[in-house]
């Protein structure tokens, strides 16, 4: 008997039929033997609605984080309820739980909560008495009880933090897609289904413009030691095993290729070049959950420089007033924003033993008449900084360039 935890995204439980469809697999694997705790996301489109309804009573203003929270929340809510249902209907014994139930703590940060803790025993409970546990994901309570969200995807977290705390031996991430791919199939035909990939290169994806998981679940999951398996929940193949690296991994010199269209360019010219700018910027925007990806910062000249450092596009209107402020009470210098650059990254172990994967990629960029922007490095991943309108071609040159189509 194993002990699993299975995540079903929006998609996969979006309509009353295909909630049937996730409880007759349940159904199979409870029949198998194996204890169940199933995360469930919102019905697909849910969450944009009840945040457009949010949006639509606030009028000019932006809703409270704090109310968003406890809307968006219902959603899951819903589903899991719905599940539920769907499972006793079948005479599988199951209970809907949501976030205060599990007593799954997480930090004051309203539609961006980090988890803290989690108590296991209300769901080993549930487990012993021979029902199947369907959580809401997505979502938490905070130490004042109050309803707190985990961010977009964050029913992957979700799933990855349960399957941690019950040391399970599985964590199966169920989809619209059956699994991890070389690149995006929708921009590149070629795109080859990964069978195993490593925490390291996910977590590099996943920041970079991959969909499949959240980013804040795969550190989570690298940080336990939870294998997961990205799988489709429309058909019974097997998936992609995210997991420890090893040789064969290694071997592999690049292992993908991402595109992010979600990134805005802020530019602060003219500023002061004295000490301590950037640790008040950098702090300042991380106080307000701003998370910086790309930092560069020019030579300086007759005592002003100009420092350009990339956010997403929906912390833009956040970062724009800090980055204003940076330019001193004599406003000297002025704050550029451009919402139109895309970052093109590939991701591979192999990288770190490998000379001149660097070059080779700056090669095919120019080959394919691609002006880069910016870039940035880390020992497994380079990312390109370029025009939002060239990144599918980017991605096809690098996809075809590093031979990433040839199956594996």
């Amino acid at each position: 008997m194993a002990l699993i935890v299975q995540k079903f995204g929006g998609t996969s439980v979006g309509s009353v039929e295909r909630i049937a469809n996730v409880a007759e697999r349940v159904a199979r694997a409870r029949a198998a033997g194996d204890d169940l705790v199933v995360v469930v996301s919102a019905m697909s489109g849910e969450t944009n609605r009840l945040l457009a309804l949010g949006r639509d009573v606030a009028a000019e203003q932006a809703p409270h984080p704090r109310e968003l929270d406890a809307l968006v929340a219902t959603g899951e809510q819903v589903a899991s309820a719905l599940l539920a249902i769907a499972l006793e209907a079948r005479g599988v014994p199951a209970l809907s739980l949501l976030a205060h139930q599990i007593r799954l703590r997480t930090d004051a940060a309203h539609t961006k909560a980090r988890i803290r803790t989690i108590d296991d025993r209300p769901l080993r409970e549930v487990l012993a008495a021979g029902r199947v546990a369907v959580v809401a994901g997505f979502q938490g309570v905070d130490e004042e009880g109050n309803i707190t969200t985990l961010g977009r995807g964050g029913s992957d977290t979700t799933a990855v933090a349960l399957a941690a705390a019950l040391g399970a031996d599985v964590c199966e991430i169920y989809t619209d897609v059956d699994g991890v791919y070389t690149t995006d199939p929708r921009i590149c035909p070629s795109a080859q289904k990964v069978p195993k990939i490593s925490y390291e290169e996910m977590l590099e994806l996943a920041s970079l413009g991959a969909k499949v998981l959240q980013i804040r679940s795969v550190e989570m999951a690298m940080k336990h030691g939870v294998v997961v398996h990205v799988r489709t929940s429309f058909t019974d193949a097997e998936g992609t095993v995210v997991t420890k690296e090893d040789e064969s991994l290694e071997a592999i010199v690049v292992a993908g290729v991402a595109l992010d269209r979600d990134v805005a360019k802020v530019t602060i010219r003219g500023v002061s070049d004295e000490p301590g700018l950037a640790a008040t910027l950098f702090e300042a925007l991380a106080d307000a959950h701003v998370v910086v990806d790309m930092i560069i910062q020019n030579v300086s000249e007759d005592d002003r420089t100009d420092l350009t450092f990339t956010v997403s596009r929906g912390d833009v209107e956040t970062a724009r007033p800090i980055a204003e402020r940076a330019l001193g009470e004599k406003k000297r210098g002025e704050v550029v924003v451009d919402t139109r650059p895309a970052k093109v990254s590939i991701v591979g172990l192999g990288m770190r033993t490998h000379a001149g994967v660097a070059a080779k990629m700056f090669r095919l960029l120019a080959a394919a008449g691609i002006n880069i922007e910016a870039i940035s490095t880390s020992e497994i991943k380079v990312s390109c900084l370029i025009a939002e309108a060239r990144g599918e071609d980017a991605v096809r040159a690098l996809h075809e360039g590093f031979g990433l189509g040839a199956p594996r």
